[in-house]
Formats: C-alpha cells, sequence, structure tokens
C-alpha cells in the first residue's frame, strides 16, 4: 500500500475515532471487549478503505462498516450482552459536564437501549448521533421510509422499558 493512503486512513481514523468507540461502546459489556472490538473494527476499516470511493462522507461509511462489524461478531458470537454499570465507563471529557440529574438519565437510557436488540440499538446509535433519516437509511442499508417506521417501533418500545 502507499504511504498516502496510509497516512490518509491514519488521519481519517484519528479525526473520527469517537464513531468507533461509540460502536463499541454500544455493543460491548467491558473494556477488554471494548478493546478488541475497536481493533477488530479498525481491521475492518482498513481492509474496506482502499474500496471506499467518496459516494458518501466517510463518518457514514465508517458508522456503516463499524455497526456491521459489531453486529457481525456479536451474531457469530450467539451471547448475551450484559448491561454495564454507568460509573465503569471512562469519558474523555471533564465531570463537571453533568450533574447528576443527567447522569441518572443517561443510565437508564443506555439500560433500556442495551435491552434492545442489535438492529435497534444501530437506530438509536445512529439517531442519537443526530443523523437524518436518510443518513440512516444509507448507513443501515435500509430504504428511508423502512428507516422512518422501525425508529418509531424503537421509540415506542424505548418508552415501554422507561415507563413500564
Amino acid at each position: 500500500m502507499s504511504k498516502p493512503l496510509e497516512q490518509n486512513f491514519v488521519e481519517l481514523l484519528e479525526q473520527h475515532q469517537n464513531i468507533v468507540h461509540k460502536v463499541c461502546r454500544l455493543y460491548t459489556n467491558n473494556y477488554d471487549a471494548h478493546n478488541d472490538l475497536f481493533q477488530e473494527i479498525t481491521i475492518q476499516l482498513w481492509k474496506a478503505f482502499p474500496k471506499f470511493r467518496g459516494d458518501s462522507k466517510f463518518s457514514t461509511w465508517m458508522y456503516r462498516v463499524g455497526l456491521n462489524t459489531a453486529i457481525t461478531l456479536y451474531r457469530k458470537s450467539k451471547r448475551t450482552i450484559n448491561t454495564q454499570q454507568f460509573d465503569t465507563v471512562q469519558f474523555k471529557i471533564s465531570a463537571e459536564e453533568y450533574d447528576s440529574t443527567e447522569e441518572d438519565q443517561l443510565k437508564l437510557l443506555y439500560n433500556a437501549v442495551h435491552q434492545l436488540n442489535d438492529i435497534e440499538k444501530a437506530l438509536v446509535f445512529l439517531y442519537l448521533e443526530d443523523k437524518n433519516y436518510k443518513e440512516i437509511s444509507e448507513t443501515m442499508g435500509i430504504t428511508e421510509v423502512n428507516a422512518r417506521v422501525k425508529m418509531n417501533r424503537v421509540k415506542t418500545k424505548l418508552r415501554t422499558i422507561l415507563n413500564p
């Protein structure tokens, strides 16, 4: 591989690595599993990078590869994913940005999201990343109408989980 290709990949990965970390956070429940999934997604991104044509934004393509890798590994392992305690998660932001109310709401949301299936998690993740339905449909490989329908169903499911 040429050096410019490798440099370009590393720069883009560094610029958008939080996308991969967020995907890992959704599909893993401990530090080691997070690191393993991060490494696997990075490998898959590198393998696919020479074929990236730029038809979509790099971040959209990265979401798609990351989510597909996580979902594939999850399905292969056929294991259940346990929820994790919110306080075990490390963030690169200062704690004073959150008050206890926000933390409690985030804990409830993450616990609810962990009860969703892998496709539903991906939808919620993209929705919370402020992706529009067109971007969600491109990333998930479904129609825009299907993305809207699925998201409405997931919202209803989350309301049921959060307000039994």
